[in-house]
């Protein structure tokens, strides 16, 4: 047994530095986050939406411009449509038939600025989804690095799985020939036994988490549910410090997609409240067209103009309340722009406190895995000489697994908070 702690060591070491599970397709968190982008329907809706709404900009931009328009028309009839008694037996009837049809086009001169106001609109809802599509990048990009992060983990603690089983086969080894020469009795064999049943247990949860985990990140990215795999293997060392990418949330608000929504949503609104003024306003057009008929029984083409004025005599009225309304949607937006900006302020607050928590998590399991390797090299020691048992020697192997699997969740927890830190201060 004077070997067991010399392999242990050796196996600790060589266990870390496993190959990653072999996969068809093995990806970086860049990788995940990019495929992601292009394949998520969550990101296709969102630029489909953002098309919509550019050629709903278009459309407008159409009003500025006459409307052009060909009418034409012809009826057949089983009598004269007009008739005229020129004596007594003597008659003249006209219009039995004939065609009519011509080109006009008219251009409004004036409309309230209904026009240019329907444009303004048009320009800030393609700005309103334009940051709702980056909405969209970020959500998708945080759910596609928390899957990413998912496999990591998981794949870190099968690692350390690894290391487990193999500290226990050779314990078992050394146990099994300690009971054969009547060293120790087989009690110790036996409780190596049930721990290395725990551990094969343990492993199948994993793997079948892992798995499911495979299959999330594949969906989510595109991709078949086994072909992907993950490149990256957490190392036992310490990210650098999120100090470094702290940034005031005042500095910071305006680069949000939440908080440019929220202009967005404010300027329509005043937008809207300048349409509805325009509506109780006069509106001018003038137009003019070639025309052609032969309803007196010959051919006639004629150039016509016209110029209309229309006054909402009776819709001032109605006017008068839409206008009121709209003002009241100005001032809800407007408090909802102050309520929601401070919240932004709240959140970024909040997800720093986050983030540097995280990070002081993963200082602590650092430490840990420290003390509880060196926990475990005591307890060989003592084992070896006699001094402690086998349960104080297995309790401080489960303590070694422990600080590992925690170190590993405190550091894909840090990446995850990272993440979200940066996206609420607008990177």
């Amino acid at each position: 047994m004077q070997n067991t702690l010399r392999r242990v060591r050796t196996l600790i070491v060589a266990s870390l530095a496993l190959p990653t599970l072999s996969a068809q397709s093995v990806y970086t968190l860049d990788a995940c986050i990019d495929k992601a982008l292009q394949n998520n329907a969550r990101t296709q809706n969102a630029g489909n939406d953002l098309a919509a709404a550019q050629h709903q900009r278009k459309e407008a931009f159409t009003k500025y411009f006459p409307n052009i328009s060909a009418t034409g028309v012809g009826f057949l009839s089983d009598t004269h449509l007009l008739g005229l008694d020129l004596a007594p037996g003597m008659s003249m009837g006209l219009m039995k038939d004939g065609l009519a049809g011509g080109i006009t086009a008219s251009m409004p001169l004036f409309t309230g600025g209904q026009i240019v106001q329907g444009n303004k609109l048009s320009e800030v809802n393609v700005e309103k989804y334009r940051h709702l599509s980056r909405q969209a990048e970020n959500e998708v990009k945080l759910t596609a690095e928390q899957y990413f992060w998912q496999v990591a983990m998981l794949k870190e603690k099968l690692r350390t799985l690894s290391v487990v089983e193999a500290q226990l086969a050779e314990i078992h080894k050394d146990v099994d020939a300690a009971v054969q020469a009547g060293v120790t009795n087989r009690n110790d064999l036996l409780q190596v036994s049930l721990k290395q049943n725990d551990t094969r247990s343990m492993r199948i949860n994993v793997e079948n988490a892992l798995a499911l985990s495979r299959r999330l990140l594949a969906q989510y990215i595109g991709l078949p549910g086994d072909s992907v795999d993950v490149a990256f293997q957490v190392a036992d060392s310490l990210p650098p410090s999120p100090e470094l990418l702290y940034r005031s949330p005042e500095s910071s608000l305006a680069l949000t997609p939440e908080y440019n929504l929220l202009q967005a949503q404010l300027k329509a609104s005043r937008i809207e409240r300048k349409i509805a003024l325009g509506k109780q306003l006069p509106t001018v057009a003038i137009g003019g067209g070639f025309m052609y008929d032969n309803l007196l029984d010959r051919d006639r083409t004629y150039w016509l103009g016209f110029a209309t004025v229309s006054v909402p005599l009776t819709g001032w009225w109605e006017g008068s309340h839409s206008l009121k309304r709209a003002n009241l949607t100005v001032r809800n937006n407007e408090n909802i722009l102050q309520d929601g900006s401070e919240l932004l302020v709240i959140n970024m607050q909040n997800t720093w406190n986050a983030m540097t928590n995280a990070y002081t998590q993963v200082q602590i399991a650092i430490e840990s895995i420290g003390q509880a390797t060196e926990n475990l090299r005591l307890q060989t020691d003592y084992y070896h000489a006699g001094t402690c048992t086998m349960s104080d020697l297995l309790e401080a192997q489960t303590l070694y697994q422990q600080s590992r699997d925690k170190y590993v969740e405190a550091f894909t927890n840090y990446e995850v908070k990272k993440r979200e830190y940066l996206q609420s201060t607008g990177r």
